[in-house]
């Protein structure tokens, strides 16, 4: 053999191309498919499998974003465009965890992805908190959005006045909703059962609750202004509150300043200041809904006979610090404010998936490096999951990115093998069909989706969301 030459099947061995990443991405919420999304743009040759516990894909795109907000679902194009890509497929009706575990697609794929959200809340561990009348916001939100697992929450909607606690923008949307006129709703995607439910509803005021004062609201200008301009609705701000912001927001950031200045001005407005028609429309208002700063649940008070939420008691807090650190104090005084419907909008919360995957129950997010796992080779997460419960989808599309670049650099640098070839779906679908798990392709999410929007337009509806996972099920012929 002449030197330095391979032998023959050697050289054939090193000429021949390698085989193609296998990446699998759990969960297909934003997180999911911006991270497939950024992977098949940049690796030419990498096949992306996504999986989802749900038959219907687009995580809160669809079950989160309220429905008075059509415009933010138009990511959802870009989605679809990922999903028909040849080299992604999607299999719904799958959860992790129970029906395939996370080794279980170690060993079927070069990567996992675990974009799977934040699917609790956070609790706000007082007395009274499961009492009749008190919801989480999440579970709120995913009866009017058609969520499956709350399709029966049947909230009571008897009251006149409702709480809502936190100051983000799910709190605001939440109040949004329950406040709008029906012939605005009508036109959205909400549920039929939502809505005959809002239309029957007696609740006409709507207070929304947090721990510290006006420079630390979470909600941005956007959702302050939908609610200052809500039809029928009138703002009930204290300008006590808001006394002396005007010198603490000079030197802010511009989004916080303009924010603050849009209180101060609803604030303190004097109705002949406006414009005639709003003035008209102030005092024609059947409903309100308000801010209240530095109060603090301590306990969620019942009715007489220990059933229902009759109302909250709260602790007046001060603030120590400024800004975004500053934190909420208890002054010692109390106040109660009755209601019969409480909201807890005060975050959401991921869990643990598989007991191979390091979990930090402290923070709720799997600990991670730019998304790669701790510990945990060829294993990396998106979203939520990774980061926490916050910000908005643009948020999560930079942190997904950020998590595929980890990804791409893996498979580049050599630090993930791609020489064994993994049969990606091929392995896990003898796993489910052994588990009596038979998963939903897209083309039948887009059987239900044309069903969907059959049903709406009938109703003068963009679409009317099928809430029960088996009626989807039959629809597909599964």
């Amino acid at each position: 053999m002449a030197a330095g030459r391979a032998p023959l099947g050697l050289r054939r061995w090193l000429s021949s191309p390698a085989p193609a990443p296998r990446v699998c991405v759990v969960g297909s919420g934003p997180a999911g498919f911006y991270t497939a999304q950024h992977i098949l743009k940049h690796h030419g040759g990498a096949q992306v499998d996504i999986y989802e516990k749900l038959p219907v894909p687009f995580g809160l795109v669809r079950f989160g974003v309220a429905p008075d907000h059509p415009e933010v679902k138009n990511v959802i194009n870009t989605f679809t465009q990922t999903a028909h890509s040849g080299r992604c497929a999607y299999y719904g009706n799958v959860t992790v965890g129970r029906d395939v575990t996370v080794p279980e697609l170690r060993q079927a794929y070069h990567a996992v992805v675990l974009s799977y959200g934040a699917e609790d809340n956070r609790v706000l561990g007082i007395p009274g908190e499961n009492l009749s009348g008190v919801y989480s916001a999440r579970a709120f939100v995913g009866w009017y959005n058609g969520l499956p697992e709350n399709r029966d929450l049947k909230p009571d909607l008897s009251c006149e006045a409702a709480l809502i606690l936190g100051h983000g923008n799910v709190a605001l949307d939440i109040a949004r909703i329950l406040l709008s006129p029906l012939q605005l709703l009508r036109k959205t995607d909400i549920t039929d059962s939502s809505l005959a439910a809002l239309a029957c509803s007696k609740v006409k005021r709507v207070w929304l609750v947090g721990r510290r004062g006006p420079l630390q609201v979470a909600f941005t200008i956007k959702e302050l202004r939908e609610m200052i301009n809500l039809p029928g609705a009138r703002a009930v701000l204290d300008p006590a509150d808001f006394t002396g912001l005007e010198n603490a927001v000079k030197d802010a950031p511009r989004p916080r300043k303009r924010l603050t200045e849009l209180m101060i001005k609803t604030a303190l407005e004097k109705p002949r200041e406006k414009p005639v028609e709003a003035q008209a429309a102030q005092a024609a208002a059947s409903r309100e809904w308000g801010l209240k700063f530095q109060r603090s649940p301590q306990e969620v008070l019942p009715t007489p006979d220990g059933k229902r939420a009759r109302g909250v008691r709260m602790a007046l807090t001060r603030l120590e610090g400024s800004g975004d650190s500053a934190r909420a104090i208890p002054t010692g005084e109390v106040e109660e404010l009755e209601c019969g419907l409480v909201l807890s909008s005060i975050g959401y919360r991921s869990l643990p998936l598989d007991p191979a995957v390091p979990f930090d129950t402290q923070r709720g997010i799997i600990p991670n490096s730019s998304g790669r796992v701790e510990g945990v080779p060829g294993l990396y997460c998106s979203g939520w999951v990774k980061r926490g419960p916050t910000g908005v989808i643009i948020t999560t599309m930079n942190d997904s990115f950020d998590t595929a670049q980890s990804v791409l650099e893996d498979l580049q640098g050599g630090v993930l093998d791609t020489s064994p070839s993994r049969e990606g779906f091929r392995a896990v679908e003898s796993i489910l069909r052994s588990r009596g798990v038979r998963p939903v392709s897209f083309s039948d999410w887009e059987k239900i989706d044309a069903a969907e929007v059959a049903r709406g337009k009938a109703a003068g509806k963009p679409r009317e969301k099928i809430v029960d996972p088996a009626e989807m099920l039959r629809l597909i012929g599964h």
